[in-house]
């Protein structure tokens, strides 16, 4: 098991640098220049010169790569140019938002989701398998954007339930943090609970039509002791791996539910620096973003060795 997740996470790393370097040199093709967008029109030639060498874009572009990868091995992230200040200190709070967001999230559709996918294939073609199938599919369907503006239209508008937008941290006012968390949580799991009730009927259908399973039956187990203890099991591989592909889609997500709802959060953060051409927090909130993914990814392979001892083997 040792050798598996040490391949694995070289892996990993391996890919993170590729993340580093695509990130680095998309950033630099784009035009524009974010010395002469923070400084304005009115900026003289001397200012723009001066804040250049400042903040270190005078050098080559192998020399300001090789700086930032070699700050983060420090835990140094550079300097916004566009808040002025350092990323490493810029970016805790935002992810502290993001995360109140996705992790809830990702655990409501995980349990809904997997709940729903049982029981549609334990009732196949009848009429509660029907219904879940169709909420399945619509939740697919559905654009996230207009599921979210009718939740503020009917909960904040109408009647007045929940607050339009913003974000509180839990730590500071529990309830009014929770209620504002609530329709960005819904609309984020929507169609994750969706995607994962499909994938969850189709590997628990393909399992349940096995001989084994017709076995246990005869031997006259409960059906809860075939389903969960021998049919769900031999079910995952398929769902843990929609799991790890879910924490990328939840992550991606949140940037339209940020602006949607006004969460200052990665997502949020990263769509500013982009229009302002910040080098640094763009490159950084990938690179924070990436790493998130990769370790959930590398979870998700360490569960594939202990749930089939042969993935680890091979």
């Amino acid at each position: 098991m040792g050798k598996y997740v040490i391949k694995r996470l070289g892996q990993s790393l391996i890919v993170l640098f590729i993340v580093t370097v695509l990130v680095f040199a998309v950033m630099h093709l784009m035009p524009g220049d974010p010395i002469k967008i923070y400084l304005g029109e009115t900026a003289t030639e001397e200012q723009i010169e001066y804040y250049t060498q400042q903040f270190g874009f005078d050098k080559p572009l192998y020399i300001q790569y090789l700086r930032w990868v070699g700050g983060l091995f420090k835990g140094e992230m550079g300097r916004s140019v566009l808040y002025s200040m350092e990323v490493s200190k810029l970016i805790p709070k935002r992810l502290a938002a993001t995360l109140s967001v996705t992790i809830p999230a990702f655990l409501l559709s995980t349990v809904i989701g997997i709940a729903l996918g049982i029981l549609s294939a334990t009732h196949r073609g009848r009429k509660l398998d029907s219904i879940i199938s169709v909420f399945a599919n619509l939740g697919i369907a559905t654009p996230s954007f207009w599921v979210g503006m009718l939740l503020v239209l009917i909960l904040s508008l109408k009647l007045k339930i929940l607050p339009v937008q913003g974000y509180t941290p839990l730590t500071e006012d529990f309830t009014l943090g929770l209620k504002k968390l609530v329709m960005p949580v819904i609309v984020l799991s929507l169609g994750q609970i969706a995607s994962k009730t499909r994938q969850t009927r189709s590997a628990m259908l393909e399992v349940i039509s096995q001989d084994y399973i017709r076995t246990a039956r005869s031997k006259g187990l409960k059906e809860k002791t075939v389903i969960y203890g021998h049919a769900l099991k031999n079910a995952m591989i398929p769902i843990v791996t929609l799991l790890g592909m879910s924490i990328g889609g939840l992550v991606g997500g949140t940037v339209i539910i940020e602006n949607l709802f006004v969460i200052p959060g990665m997502g949020a953060l990263m769509m500013t620096a982009i229009i302002n051409k910040d080098y640094m927090v763009v490159q950084n909130v990938v690179f924070v973003i990436a790493l998130f993914v990769m370790l959930c990814n590398l979870l998700v392979d360490i569960l594939y060795g202990y749930i089939d001892p042969r993935i680890r083997i091979e």
